[in-house]
């Protein structure tokens, strides 16, 4: 039968060396095939595709839009075929392979290393992968096979519903303001709550997704204004920096208080904070070891 075979997981893996080195050659080198192989079974792929997956450039090649389609399914597949493997392993030998864990940066400062200690601990056989990234581009990488567990929030602009993965909540944590040392509300150390609206004239330092509707500016139109424009800093150490500087203040997740520099001081605002939901996050079918660590993290959340 015509093509029969052309999907088969070689043809993918191949498809995957070739969009990642953007060349036959190196493609043929990473897998140990000959040039002309690899040319041979990616014109079988495009027959079966009905048409080109590669731009073939003066030097390399690039994948065209029906070749990025493909690329995407074959991401999907080879994922999940490794994801199987580790579930086996750990179902016929207890915990052991590789456990891929995705977190947003700020459950990196304590949460998520304390609970990969702990895990490494009680199953030292079972590799560690963490990746960091926002909550969205892990649920993502989580429906696309390359994550086995994540660590993700609904700050700053909510979750996606997906049915493809579980959610659970782990804690529900405040965001505090963080103003530098010398500001007329930053107090003296143990300092009491700020009224968010003694701070309606603070330029806010933040990255706000385009057209999403932020923590802050909803925890601001409660209080009765609407913060001014902000000044779009997105990395963490980034923003400690502007705020201790004088350039405005920030929002800082409870979650990261130990990284807060000592140039800079937390305050609570009371009623009006934000808050934001942490949750783990794990895929419809997940790895025991996967299951171990979210016990393992809810344990850590609740300390």
């Amino acid at each position: 039968m015509r093509g029969r075979n052309v999907y088969d997981t070689d043809a993918l893996r191949l498809l995957d060396a070739v969009a990642a080195t953007g060349s036959f050659t190196a493609a043929a080198a990473r897998l140990n095939y000959t040039q002309s192989a690899v040319s041979r079974r990616i014109a079988a792929l495009e027959a079966r595709a009905g048409g080109p997956l590669f731009d073939r450039l003066a030097r390399g090649v690039r994948l065209t839009p029906a070749g990025q389609a493909l690329h995407h399914h074959a991401r999907v597949v080879l994922n999940r075929l490794a994801r199987a493997e580790e579930e086996l392993a750990g179902i016929h030998g207890g915990h052991r392979g590789t456990l891929r864990v995705g977190a947003f940066a700020t459950a990196n400062v304590a949460l998520v290393p304390g609970a990969l200690r702990a895990f490494a601990d009680r199953f030292p056989d079972v590799a560690l992968t963490p990746v960091e990234g926002p909550s969205g581009g892990l649920l993502r990488r989580m429906r696309e096979g390359e994550l086995d567990v994540a660590v993700v929030s609904d700050y700053p602009t909510g979750l996606p519903y997906d049915e493809d993965v579980e959610l659970a909540e782990l804690v529900e944590e405040e965001l505090l303001v963080a103003l530098p040392r010398g500001h007329r509300l930053a107090g003296g150390a143990g300092g009491g709550a700020v009224d968010l609206r003694e701070l309606r004239e603070e330029t806010w330092i933040e990255a706000p997704s385009p057209g999403g509707t932020t923590m802050l500016a909803q925890a601001c139109a409660r209080a009765g204004f609407a913060p001014r424009a902000t000044l779009r800093i997105a990395e963490w150490t980034g923003k400690f920096g502007y705020v201790a500087a004088g350039f405005g203040v920030t929002l800082v997740p409870a979650l990261a208080a130990p990284a807060v520099p000592a140039g800079l001081v937390l305050r609570s605002l009371g009623e009006w904070a934000p808050r934001r939901t942490v949750s783990t996050a794990l895929p419809r079918t997940p790895l025991p070891a996967a299951r171990a660590l979210v016990r393992l993290l809810a344990e850590a959340a609740g300390q």
